[in-house]
């Protein structure tokens, strides 16, 4: 299990909109090359760490505005779920914590993940989102809806981002 918590100077409904545009990600997290919303509820993701590429997809599978969002993996190379929660501090100050479990592919993954690679790894990537949403006045977009557990549905072209 992987876990990190940071603090970001920057009101909830900010942070947690910056984190539903998932096609941003490349830009402060580590080894994602490309990140494709295939509709509200999934994504396909392109990875490169360590000279390895991957390519799955996810499915979120809870989502509540300003408090969490939990996906599962559910195609490809690599298997994980996880959730990132969002806590109000105050008026503009939000505690981000993303908790995942994961499973190590191969002699190199099992290794890195012995060691707290990817450990580390996670809390770069939280840093580096800290730091990305600070330096913006506004999140780049947001998505308000709300997806519960057990509400399936099948993965369908394009998503519209809400301001």
């Amino acid at each position: 299990m992987v876990h990190d918590t940071i603090r970001v100077d920057a009101p909830v409904r900010e942070v947690y909109d910056q984190w539903t545009q998932f096609e941003e990600f490349p830009r402060f997290m580590d080894g994602v090359e490309e990140v494709r919303q295939l509709d509200d509820r999934h994504c396909h993701w392109r990875t490169r760490v360590a000279g390895v590429t991957r390519e799955f997809d996810t499915e979120i599978v809870d989502q509540l505005p300003d408090e969490r969002i939990a996906w599962r993996t559910v195609g490809g190379d690599v298997k994980q779920q996880g959730v990132v929660t969002f806590q109000r501090l105050d008026d503009s100050h939000t505690e981000v914590t993303l908790a995942m479990e994961l499973e190590p592919e191969g002699v190199a993954e099992k290794a890195a993940a012995a060691v707290g690679m990817v450990d580390s790894r996670v809390g770069s990537d939280l840093l580096r989102f800290k730091e990305f949403i600070e330096e913006h006045d506004r999140a780049t977009g947001g998505w308000r809806g709300r997806l519960r557990p057990g509400e399936a549905q099948e993965p369908t072209e394009g998503r519209d981002a809400q301001p």
